[in-house]
């Protein structure tokens, strides 16, 4: 009994002591975490500012969700696919974690007609969004010590999945000067043998850049010599009308291997479906090992996939949806960031260096010397919500201090208001105001 006692008492001493040890990691974390933005907290913040009774419409240049304007509405393929999911009562139970097979069939020949070899439905995985895919590549890559390299700027919840997980984050540069491409010099000084991973974020959120095959093949070849993995985050796949064609990470997943990361969201216009993919596009099988795939079928296991319906209707979409909605899109985005680019370049305290070859959204550079009473990027947003009830997302927000990310997947009225305004309150907060503002 006394034995026993004692062995008790161990097992409850054991017991205090993980607990603690859990508590003060809680601790770190919640330390490390409590300090980050996130775009929607500081969108949320930034409306905060806005009276309730403010008599102006709210103009949002923030979020990337362009279905709260009606020019951006998604096609009748995917609505009639949904509805008829839906009611034939068929989906109405739960999906295989990693996804209905039909619906990993319909992604895998999807990505494959971009790409030099063919996909299979055992490479993807259907997740919840593109955020979910995030937060389960990181999980499947985490390890002691690990770290991987994402760009400045980039999208935040990278860096929130990441600690998180306990993986440090290492920022390179995309140069602005040269189409907001990969600072390469960079990358290969930050990684070390424990980088697991760069992030290429293609076509770019937040700076509206699109880039080359050959870019993505030096991309590519670094990451062969480092020894990593790319994340390649295409979840704006395809919303292209620049110089460049998008190009697939995955067209070099012979060179290293890609995990791609995708969505119906932005190209479908369907946010809200929360219907996302994570496929392993790795031909030459150097991450595609049996005991990685095992390891990545049990953290599905965990998560809860998109509505069973909505999957269900993933391969009439994506089969069925032809050239005419997605042209209609592109159009209207191509008309938007060139509104965009050029009204925001003829107010003086703002300049786009690089004008928007794809995606939703563009960096713009603040400068401050003009502005008399503006602190900095945080203070330039709130009191432009304040006063004229337009909302942009502060720079720093996506790791660039002093510079605005403005989203163009607006209505072109309502964008051209929202710039007009933007002119106007850069007018009354300039020191010298120029005649032609």
């Amino acid at each position: 009994m006394v034995q026993l006692q004692l062995q008790k008492n161990d097992c409850y001493q054991d017991m205090k002591e993980a607990a603690i040890l859990s508590n003060q990691e809680l601790n770190n974390c919640e330390d490390k975490t409590q300090n980050m933005i996130t775009i929607k907290g500081i969108i949320g913040l930034i409306m905060s500012q806005i009276d309730d009774d403010n008599q102006r419409a709210v103009i949002s240049l923030g979020m990337g969700d362009p279905t709260a304007y009606s020019c951006f509405t998604t096609s009748h393929v995917a609505e009639e696919a949904v509805a008829h999911t839906l009611s034939s009562a068929k989906f109405n139970g739960y999906a295989p974690t990693q996804g209905l097979p039909q619906t990993r069939m319909a992604i895998a020949d999807y990505l494959s007609h971009d790409l030099p070899y063919k996909l299979t439905m055992d490479d993807v995985f259907v997740t919840s969004g593109c955020t979910n895919a995030i937060d389960i590549a990181l999980c499947i890559l985490a390890r002691p010590n690990a770290n991987i390299l994402v760009p400045r700027p980039g999208f935040p919840i990278y860096q929130l999945c990441a600690t998180f997980r306990h993986i440090e984050i290492r920022q390179f540069n995309l140069v602005p000067t040269k189409g907001w491409e990969v600072d390469l010099d960079s990358v290969q000084a930050l990684a070390d043998e424990n980088t697991v991973a760069i992030v290429v974020i293609n076509p770019g959120n937040p700076c509206g850049n699109v880039y080359s095959y050959q870019h993505l093949l030096r991309i590519a070849e670094i990451a062969k010599k480092l020894g990593i993995v790319v994340i390649a985050d295409e979840v704006y796949g395809h919303l292209a009308f620049g110089k460049n064609p998008f190009v697939p990470m995955g067209t070099f997943g012979s060179i290293a291997p890609v995990l791609t990361l995708g969505s119906l969201s932005k190209r479908w216009l369907v946010p809200g479906w929360r219907l996302g993919w994570l496929a392993v596009t790795d031909p030459t099988c150097i991450f595609k090992q049996p005991k990685v795939m095992e390891r990545l079928k049990k953290f599905f296991d965990i998560y809860g996939g998109p509505p069973t319906f909505v999957q269900a209707a993933v391969p009439q979409i994506l089969e069925k949806t032809d050239n005419v909605f997605f042209d209609k899109n592109i159009n209207i985005l191509k008309q938007t960031s060139e509104s965009c680019f050029e009204g925001i370049n003829k107010i003086p305290c703002l300049s786009c260096p690089q004008k928007p070859e794809g995606s939703m959204a563009v960096m713009v550079k603040l400068n401050l010397s003009i502005l008399k009473d503006i602190n900095d990027d945080i203070d330039f947003c709130f009191k432009l919500a304040k006063e004229e009830s337009v909302v942009i997302l502060p720079g720093v927000a996506v790791g660039m201090k002093d510079w605005l990310r403005i989203t163009f997947a607006v209505e072109p009225a309502s964008l051209e208001e929202a710039i007009r305004r933007i002119n106007s309150f850069c007018h009354r907060h300039a020191y010298q105001p120029d005649r032609n503002i």
